[in-house]
């Protein structure tokens, strides 16, 4: 039997609707072909060259506007995506000193605003986000660029087509992890900085990157013509991008914040969008018969909740850890959202090179879960109170407040008595580096945010790594042990891939075993749009790619 979204949550079509007709009905927009994204976003993510608002920033304003040395492959719906040459033609890790990288880059590319992208633009890349003493080094791109790319620590021009990068240890994860550092022109900014205002040197660089965000240069197959924060970003094709094959055919892009579920279909529905990500479940059988399609295509995606383990947690005995995982019902979350989810058996699907041999099987077994719960002392008339902070929207977020009501009830019948802290989805995030210990998890012992899991580094070694406590990356709940600390260096450096997979198999395995998230769905990223929205490619990826598709 299908299970209803609650009331509470989702509010009616029939009013959004009138909302959406009042906010986005732009007669110009209508005679153009234009294509009308609604995100999840509350905001605009930024457009400086580091996007925040999670990967939905990455998807909508770094990979449109900007390019990395390295990027993923999104042309294919049946292969899951694999790194390949973006502004770097070729890279190889040094034989003798397996800290030092050498990346050859591509010859010809130009930013937006005309200047030649080189090693120099490199070198100004890496250093605005981790060099102190650079005038163009900015406080506010480092949270959401550091943290991914932790082991990065200089860039030296070799000559103008040749940098080496050089990292604190040996990381054969360094390449994957380039594909969030996007390249901002250089000469764009130095206009800015020449131009702003300011007391001293970093006043003027702070105006300088606010200016540059609503008038950005970098060398993407978009380019950005009109920003206005919380209400719209507009990007206009770039004919001369590098790529022939992702030469944009669609002129116009407009780019529309909206959290809410109900309001993002209604406007759909009304013509108001083009396309929404993450459509209400309940209303997507209207959505296809109104001719619309939605693609889905599973993905290395992860919604969890991530446990903490400091003193005092409930979460510290690993009986409650497993049970919580035993005792969510996902299948019937599944039925809520409307088939748009797979069910975790761990981070990786089994099949996946570093799936590994756990022995805890992630199901749904009630009474293991309770006689697990019985064992660590609890019961129906004590149960064990756990905080989860989370957000009512997001990037990956899926249906975050529908989900978390269904896995609280899920819950209540394994003796768990779930408080929920909701907070704004980029709070949440910026949160997510700070840790437990920190005022800002309210209390909360759980997070719930959804990650991307086609990286190693994202995937598994942030969230147990000792050396990924707060404030460095996302090892929010400080998970970890000389054990686990082992299995990651194994990963680390395995520069054949094989034996790197290998590593990180055993790695799955441990994680999986000791349980220090509750697994609670993968995604499948299912977006609807408008038929006349063609050559739609829905990789197996967290990202998309706009500049292939084409509008009739």
């Amino acid at each position: 039997m299908k299970r209803a979204v609650p009331a509470s949550i989702l509010k009616p079509l029939a009013a959004c609707a009138a909302l959406a007709t009042l906010a986005f009905a732009t007669p110009a927009l209508a005679q153009e072909k234009t294509l009308r994204i609604a995100m999840t976003a509350a905001d605009i993510p930024r457009t400086l060259g580091q996007p925040d608002q999670g990967f939905e920033g990455n998807r909508f304003t770094g990979i449109p506007i900007y390019d990395s040395l390295t990027q993923w492959d999104l042309s294919k719906a049946d292969a899951p995506s694999v790194l390949i040459p973006g502004l770097a033609a070729s890279w190889a890790v040094d034989a003798k000193d397996k800290t030092k990288w050498v990346f050859k880059l591509r010859p010809g590319v130009k930013f937006h605003d005309g200047s030649a992208f080189n090693a120099d633009a490199v070198v100004w890349n890496v250093q605005k986000v981790l060099d102190k003493d650079a005038p163009q080094f900015d406080p506010s791109q480092v949270g959401v660029t550091a943290s991914r790319m932790p082991t990065l620590r200089t860039a030296r021009k070799i000559d103008d087509m040749t940098v080496e990068l050089t990292t604190s240890e040996p990381d054969a994860f360094l390449p994957i992890n380039l594909t969030n550092l996007f390249m901002a022109s250089p000469a764009q900014w130095q206009k800015k900085f020449d131009a702003a205002a300011g007391a001293t040197p970093a006043d003027k660089a702070k105006a300088a990157w606010t200016a540059f965000a609503a008038d950005p240069a970098g060398s993407g197959p978009f380019k950005v013509t009109r920003f206005v924060a919380r209400e719209r970003l507009e990007l206009a094709a770039n004919k001369a991008y590098w790529d022939p094959k992702r030469v944009p055919k669609i002129d116009k892009v407009v780019m529309l914040p909206m959290p809410e579920a109900n309001a993002r279909t209604a406007a759909l529905l009304g013509g108001q969008v083009d396309w929404i990500e993450a459509p209400a479940p309940d209303a997507m059988p209207q959505i296809t018969q109104r001719g619309f399609k939605i693609y889905s295509n599973a993905q290395p995606h992860v919604w969890p909740w991530q446990l903490s383990f400091v003193e005092g947690s409930p979460w510290l005995d690993k009986r409650v850890r497993q049970a919580a995982n035993l005792c969510i019902d996902r299948g019937g979350m599944k039925q809520l959202l409307g088939g748009m989810m797979a069910e975790p058996k761990g981070t990786v699907p089994p099949g996946h090179p570093w799936f590994g041999k756990p022995g805890f099987d992630i199901r749904y077994d009630v009474k293991a879960a309770q006689a697990l719960m019985t064992q660590a002392g609890y019961s129906a008339a004590k149960p064990i109170k756990v905080k989860v902070q989370i957000s009512a929207s997001g990037s990956g977020q899926m249906q975050p407040l529908p989900m978390n009501e269904f896995a609280q009830q899920s819950l209540k019948q394994c003796f768990f008595d779930v408080q929920f802290d909701v907070i704004e989805w980029n709070t949440l995030f910026t949160n997510w580096r700070k840790g437990a210990k920190d005022p800002s998890a309210n209390g909360a012992n759980a997070v719930n945010i959804s990650f991307a899991a086609m990286d190693p580094f994202f995937a598994m070694v942030r969230f147990v790594s000792t050396k990924a406590f707060p404030p460095v990356s996302n090892n929010w709940g400080y998970y970890g042990n000389a054990e686990v600390d082992k299995l990651v260096a194994d990963a680390r450096t395995s520069f054949d891939d094989k034996a790197r997979d290998a590593a990180l198999a055993r790695l799955h395995t441990h994680i999986v075993d000791d349980a220090p998230f509750v697994w609670i769905a993968h995604d499948v990223g299912p977006r609807a749009m408008s038929a006349k929205v063609k050559n739609v490619v829905q990789p197996k990826s967290w990202f998309i790619d706009i500049a292939t598709m084409t509008m009739d």
